[in-house]
């Protein structure tokens, strides 16, 4: 569920009513192409995520793996879910290929069903967006109840359409200020580290620089 991209071209297909939803859904998606994400880490994780002691990290919505892999090569043990199988065979490729295998592990989770166990000095879900249904604001109050004492919580999500996208889907982005009103019932007394919209630059579909708003959200628990 993931976009695990900065620098490929995202295009939203959510699914329509009657239509494939979950993990038919994604596993369809992915099988358009070889690989449908750049291969590259976010580039909003890697901001707020590098001046981090690691530890152990959840990566919510891996994809193909590209933040799990970037991840584990700067010291954390990773655990990476999915609701995509096609998308999970693709990222335990991708990190034996990157020689880090032993530090990641994989696993298939529809989050409105089921979630990792366990406790995580860092929960991370970048752009992890609603389709259908997707009870996006539960998925985010249960990921901020697996952060440890003294971990992170990481947000990411677009704060709506990219002006090169001609063919929009109703949708709600919500904003930073939404995402900590949604995640308060777990995260009432946490130091709020960052709250804004923030630029960056994502290719366009011509291959030219284009500008794409983002929103991040990074909360601590107190230890």
């Amino acid at each position: 569920m993931a976009e695990h991209a900065h620098t490929h071209t995202h295009t939203h297909h959510h699914p329509e009513p009657g239509t494939l939803a979950g993990e038919e859904f994604w596993d369809g998606r992915y099988g358009e192409s070889h690989r449908i994400w750049s291969g590259e880490a976010n580039a909003m994780l890697v901001h707020e995520v590098s001046a981090l002691a690691p530890g152990r990290a959840l990566d919510l919505g891996c994809g193909e793996g590209a933040d799990a892999v970037w991840l584990a090569h700067r010291g954390w043990t990773v655990t990476g879910t999915d609701i995509s199988g096609v998308a999970l065979g693709r990222a335990t490729e991708h990190a034996a290929e990157a020689g880090v295998a032993d530090r990641v592990s994989f696993a298939r989770h529809d989050l409105t069903e089921s979630f990792p166990r366990g406790e995580f000095d860092l929960v991370s879900a970048c752009f992890l967006h609603n389709y259908g249904d997707f009870p996006r604001d539960a998925v985010l109050r249960t990921a901020a109840a697996a952060v440890a004492p003294g971990g992170t919580l990481l947000v990411v999500g677009h704060a709506g359409w990219a002006p090169w996208q001609e063919e929009r889907e109703e949708a709600h982005f919500p904003t930073p200020e939404e995402v900590l009103a949604q995640l308060e019932p777990v995260t009432a007394d946490w130091e709020v580290l960052r709250a804004e919209e923030t630029e960056r630059i994502q290719n366009q579909p011509d291959g030219t620089p284009g500008t794409r708003t983002d929103n991040v959200v990074r909360v601590r628990r107190p230890a």
